[in-house]
This record gives C-alpha cells, structure tokens and sequence, in this order.
C-alpha cells in the first residue's frame, strides 16, 4: 500500500486575522538569527490571501510582490511596511524589561 503526501504549506493554515499575527510574532522571533524571516512569512501570508489583490493595493506587480517576498527576495522595509499595512497588520515597539 503506497501512502500519498501532500506538501504542507502553512498558507493553508492562516485562517484568520489572529493566526496570521501569531504566525508574523513567530517569525519576529526568528528573525534575530535569520534576517529572511519576517519577508518569508509576509510571503506566505500574502499568499493566504488574494496575492493579487494585495499587489494592486501596494502599488506592486504580482510578480514583483511574489519575487520580494520569496524565500531568495530582499524586500526594502518599505515594501514591508506597505504589505503589513495592506494585511492591516502593524508593528509595534515595546520595551522589554
């Protein structure tokens, strides 16, 4: 008997607003032993939702916001801020005691 797998993909997971700040505080995280990681989870974010529709609201080709945020992409922090603005998401500071 052969099992078949499909490729997990954590796009499909992101139901929500919640999940999608949860998943983005995740990579915040990582991302002080791996610069790559919040542009990689804003990728695949943008991809839980319409890519396109996303593209159009940051002023972006498609193709351009997809190659940005890809796993080899290096997004200014300006196409990051615009891309968490346009998911309604934001970043905050606070100070750590």
């Amino acid at each position: 008997m052969s099992d078949k797998y499909t490729r997990f993909d954590a796009a499909d997971y992101l139901k929500d607003l919640d999940d999608v700040a949860l998943f983005l505080e995740v990579a915040l995280e990582d991302s002080a032993e791996d610069p790559t990681a919040v542009p990689h989870a804003l990728g695949i974010i943008a991809r839980s939702r319409n890519m396109s529709e996303l593209a159009r609201r940051i002023g972006m080709s498609r193709d351009g916001l997809y190659k940005a945020l890809s796993e080899d992409g290096n997004p200014t922090w300006s196409t990051i801020l615009k891309v968490a603005n346009a998911l309604n998401l934001r970043f905050e500071l606070h100070t750590v005691a």
